[in-house]
């Protein structure tokens, strides 16, 4: 379709009517602002490259600030080194004092406390929310403990277990344990009640429900806290590796800030980071697959 006078404009040329030209401009226009403004979108779900290009723009974005503030002379190179001299001490920790080594002890040692929580954070915080007896007689005592400072704990700690693995392993339990009851206690007591009457309106006993009802419905909400504890157990390594220890990455630390080596103590720090990020992201993989059905 052409024109009388003139030249055959675009949208003659593509067959398309007047009408039909004109929506495709509005819906292009539209597009392009929705596409232009979809990063600052109130609530709504960013494609993944885009979040992993935010994210490593938001660690650039550090990187660069700390380089700018250290070099510019503001803090003495003893106490704020340049990212590349913390870079240089991070190898150095790995080729001159067996830093690889105090790693795996401390991935050790927290994963084992951390497992010894959830063996027990659990099925108490499961009998807490379902049976409201045993969630009258433990809740105020977890209440209580878990509002006490962990440090302040230490030196009781190594009274009753001594200065060995299980004073190390008690303060990183102390950490998570009393934290994590609440939070699964929590996760089941919002299961829905009509799912629950729905269960006994079939037939099915208080165990069926407990195994085929409240624990799947809570499953996504209990990994998630876990992944949370699981970084707070963290947290409490340095407090844990410096009673009478002399290995993990807490005591590397420790022993090194004596001899003002601020270096290689932001190396074990940015190390305890690396290790939390890539432990976090692989929970938030495997929540992301066993739960399909909450991320799409």
């Amino acid at each position: 379709m052409t024109v009388t006078t003139g030249k055959p404009v675009p949208w003659a040329r593509s067959g398309l009517s007047p009408q039909g030209a004109l929506f495709l401009v509005c819906l292009m226009q539209q597009t392009s602002a929705r596409m232009s403004f979809s990063i600052l979108a109130f609530r709504k779900k960013l494609p993944r490259k885009v979040e992993i290009g935010l994210g490593i723009t938001g660690f650039l974005l550090f990187l660069l600030t700390w380089q700018l503030i250290a070099v510019s002379g503001a803090i003495r190179p003893e106490f704020l080194p340049t990212p590349v001299s913390v870079a240089e001490a991070f190898v150095r920790l790995f080729t001159e004092r067996d830093f690889a080594s105090d790693i795996v002890i401390s991935v050790r040692r927290v994963w084992l406390a951390f497992l010894l929580s959830v063996a027990v954070a659990v099925p108490l915080g499961l009998l807490m929310s379902t049976y409201r007896a045993v969630g009258a007689l433990l809740e105020p005592f977890v209440d209580f403990v878990r509002y006490l400072p962990v440090p302040a704990l230490v030196p009781l700690l190594v009274i009753w277990f001594g200065v060995g693995e299980a004073s190390k392993l008690a303060v990183l339990w102390m950490g998570t344990f009393f934290q994590l009851i609440l939070l699964i206690a929590d996760d089941t007591k919002r299961v829905p009640v009509e799912f629950i009457e729905s269960g006994h309106t079939l037939g099915a006993s208080n165990g069926q429900i407990m195994r085929d009802i409240i624990i799947p419905a809570a499953l996504p909400n209990m990994v998630d806290n876990l992944r949370i504890t699981l970084g707070w157990c963290w947290t409490y390594l340095i407090i844990a590796e410096i009673v009478a220890a002399n290995s993990g990455i807490g005591h590397m630390i420790w022993s090194l800030r004596r001899f003002v080596k601020t270096p290689e103590v932001m190396a074990g720090i940015i190390a305890i980071g690396i290790i939390g990020l890539l432990t976090d992201q692989a929970f938030r993989y495997a929540h992301a697959r066993w739960f399909k059905y909450l991320h799409r």
